[in-house]
């Protein structure tokens, strides 16, 4: 006999997991499409080359990779930005700019894994192809903030950055050569802590002791969004590009707050600066007030390079992904997700084995009406059938006997309250199916 198990890293999911789970993304797919995102699909499979040296050095680490039949070498897709790269230089030129779309899929990374966080996930993407202008910079924060609402939270910050200022903070200190490992030691820094971040800085990066205690006070700058940009400005004022990323920092905060959004909700973060070594303008992470140690939720920025390395056509581009199940896992800690094993919230309770066939007409007519329904398939004692339904999260139990068919009635029994109400089917359904939703609405059997 074979063990019956999974890999380390990996899960089953189980209804109770994957209800919840298809929720969020149907809520992400409905953000994305309200803003005009598109699907696409890509191959979980890439040449090797494709993915290789897009990330980081920790991702090509983590990468799974192996040669296929055909001796090609090939590796599983760490995320869905570096395929989009491949995807936009493949068929954006027929697609035409700009090129808006989302993409729900799997990812796999061999990393350490931790609360919420596994080797084979799914992202929930959404990126804007073929232009640089700030307006789509500002529509990637308008969608986070839509997406964190439409889930169903309230207390969320958006931290957001712009790496073209610390890129020009890194020039002022002639540390530009070394951006990429000083950025990356910088974007542990809520992790491991300052001390650690100073000492990588300078094992990496080959900065001086002061050199990276520069730029650790220049990631601690705090006050309001207004009052860091101004001590921004001289900090980086020796560097165009620093001057540069300053100004659109301005103008992306200005707009998200055009947009609707809460200034409590939108902070300028400039301790943030993403791992991932293609990110060149504005930066987004995503924090839960209630839990900001299971890190951020949503997370993206601008990356004007990446296409690059396909085609000779510019391909500028900005997005951000949904860490759908670290999403989860904070919304099942916060008591967010209703404990349930069945998508139908109603069942039809099948005792009398003669009347199978008025049992699913019964069904039926409530599903016909867009309420899920489940016949129970065997004709068992009314309380082992409530036992079944209370166990698997059913709402309501729709019960109909001897009595019941004589009078052309049925009984609705809420199985939150345990109260019931005779329904008359005399006059058709449409009494029934007034009681069944004013039910789901949770106004109880009878209410008026």
């Amino acid at each position: 006999m074979i063990t019956p198990r999974t890999l380390k890293g990996f899960r089953d999911y189980l209804p109770e997991a994957m209800i919840p789970r298809e929720r969020l993304i149907a809520t992400a797919q409905q953000v994305y499409r309200s803003y005009g995102f598109a699907p696409i699909d890509t191959p979980a499979l890439e040449y090797l080359e494709v993915l290789t040296g897009k990330g980081s050095e920790e991702t090509d680490r983590q990468l799974y990779h192996f040669q296929d039949h055909g001796q090609r070498d090939v590796g599983l897709r760490f995320d869905l930005t570096v395929p989009l790269a491949r995807f936009a230089a493949q068929h954006v030129p027929k697609l035409g700019t700009p090129f808006k779309r989302y993409h729900i899929a799997t990812v796999w990374r061999g990393e350490n894994t931790q609360r919420g966080r596994y080797r084979e996930f799914m992202q929930c993407d959404f990126d804007t192809i073929g232009t640089k202008s700030v307006a789509a910079d500002i529509e990637t924060g308008l969608v986070i903030h839509d997406l964190m609402q439409a889930v169903g939270f309230s207390n969320f910050t958006i931290r957001v950055n712009n790496r073209a200022v610390l890129n020009g903070l890194l020039e002022t200190l002639a540390l530009q050569s070394k951006s990429v490992e000083v950025l990356r030691a910088l974007d542990k820094l809520a992790k491991i802590g300052r001390d650690k971040v100073i000492a990588e800085m300078v094992a990496t990066a080959g900065a001086s002791p002061e050199q990276a205690e520069q730029v650790l006070q220049f990631a601690e700058l705090s006050g309001t969004n207004a009052e860091i940009l101004t001590q921004l400005e001289p900090l980086v004022g020796g560097s165009e590009t620093g001057v540069e990323g300053v100004a659109r920092l301005r103008d992306t905060l200005a707009g998200i707050a055009a947009g609707g959004v809460a200034a409590e909700r939108i902070r300028l973060d400039v301790s943030i600066a993403r791992g991932l070594d293609y990110y060149t303008g504005v930066i987004f992470e995503t924090f839960l007030d209630e839990l900001p140690t299971i890190g951020s939720v949503c997370s993206g920025g601008r990356y004007d390079n990446l296409a690059g390395l396909f085609t000779k056509q510019e391909l500028p581009g900005i997005g951000a992904s949904l860490g759908l199940d670290r999403l989860l896992a904070a919304m099942e800690e916060l008591g967010m997700i209703e404990a349930v094993r069945t998508p139908a919230p109603v069942l039809v309770v099948f005792f009398d084995k003669h009347r199978l066939h008025d049992y699913l007409k019964l069904a039926g007519i409530v599903r016909a009406a867009g309420i899920g329904v489940e016949v129970y398939p065997d004709p068992k004692k009314v309380g082992q059938q409530l036992k079944y339904a209370n166990s698997r999260g059913f709402t309501l139990a729709l019960i109909a006997g001897e009595n019941e068919f004589a009078t052309n009635t049925c009984q609705v029994k809420d199985l939150r309250t345990g109260t019931s109400s005779e329904i008359s089917l005399a006059g058709g359904a449409a009494e029934l199916i007034a009681q069944v939703r004013q039910c789901l609405a949770g106004a109880g059997p009878g209410a008026a």
